[in-house]
């Protein structure tokens, strides 16, 4: 067995990495679509569209394509406004800790590692979601999508909270389910774990270079120690 990983702190993505919350978004883009006159969508393909925040899911719910996200000009305000008004209600109502994460929260934090979470989420909803499900108190920072100019896959938010942790991103963990997580990991030039049951837009992680694809959190857990 490869010896551990000496890190200094870990970061987590939130949706796909800690918690299954496809069933609220699908109940907030249903609810949107129905609002604008429109058929729902199927949860499959809800779950396929998660991973670039708010706008870009409205985006392409509305279009129905994944690429409605590749358009830099943002989703109607209308739609934008009903999604964000429906999903603040759905928010948690049945979102699931996937399963070791716990186990792997408790594990990392009796390493005595500080622990943050980068999400693309608006901070309106990640925050309270964190609280809803009892994971808050686990983590030492929260990095939002909307708290910084850029969100993943720029590197800008691994960076600062890194230093909000008081590491090195070089000395510091990214876990995630996602090629954004992965890109964002590898030019903040931290080390990567992925987890092959997240979303990731529709595909697998096996083909990205990562320092190793885990289980889950409580595997990540005992492959790491504190440097």
């Amino acid at each position: 067995m490869a010896a551990p990983l000496a890190v200094r702190a870990v970061l987590f993505d939130l949706d796909g990495t800690l918690l299954d919350t496809v069933l609220d978004l699908h109940a907030a883009a249903n609810a949107m679509l129905g609002d604008l006159g429109r058929p729902g969508v199927e949860v499959a393909a809800v779950r396929s569209y998660v991973g670039r925040g708010i706008p870009n899911l409205v985006k392409r719910v509305l279009a129905g394509t994944m690429v409605a996200a590749e358009d830099p000009a943002p989703p109607p305000s209308a739609a934008l406004d009903s999604f964000r008004h429906h999903y603040a209600r759905a928010n948690g109502r049945h979102a699931l800790l996937f399963p070791g994460v716990r186990e792997g929260l408790e594990a990392f934090r009796a390493l005595h590692l500080p622990l943050g979470v980068i999400t693309n989420k608006a901070q309106a909803f990640s925050v309270p979601l964190l609280e809803h499900v009892g994971l808050a108190p686990f983590f030492d920072v929260v990095v939002s999508g909307d708290v910084l100019p850029r969100p993943k896959p720029d590197p800008m938010p691994l960076i600062w909270a890194s230093g909000r942790l008081g590491a090195s991103p070089a000395d510091v963990l990214m876990i995630g389910d996602s090629v954004h997580d992965f890109h964002a990991g590898r030019a903040a030039c931290c080390h990567v774990f992925l987890v092959p049951y997240g979303y990731n837009e529709g595909r697998g992680v096996s083909d990205l270079a990562c320092d190793g694809i885990v289980d889950s959190l409580a595997e990540a857990a005992l492959r790491v120690s504190h440097a």
